[in-house]
């Protein structure tokens, strides 16, 4: 049981790992394109698509740590 939750954790780390290198990647962008536009309707989406990037960051992270909570109430020693 400790094999599959190691191998639940790595996959957790890395998971998160990659939606918040994305993650900021996208803010990043969003950013720079609400800066540099011109049409108050392209600047009012890009600030629209910063609050959705940075909602699903957090909620990634939130998932990560309930699957660990889960997997920690686990009985049988896998604490």
């Amino acid at each position: 049981m400790s094999e599959l939750k190691g191998l639940v954790d790595n996959w957790i780390l890395l998971a998160q790992g990659l939606i918040g290198s994305i993650g900021a990647l996208a803010f990043l962008i969003a950013f720079m394109y609400k800066i540099v536009a011109v049409d108050p309707r392209s600047v009012m989406e890009a600030k629209r698509w910063i609050g959705r990037i940075v909602f699903g960051t957090i909620g990634v992270e939130v998932a990560g740590t309930l699957t660990h909570a889960i997997i920690s109430s686990i009985p049988g020693g896998v604490h």
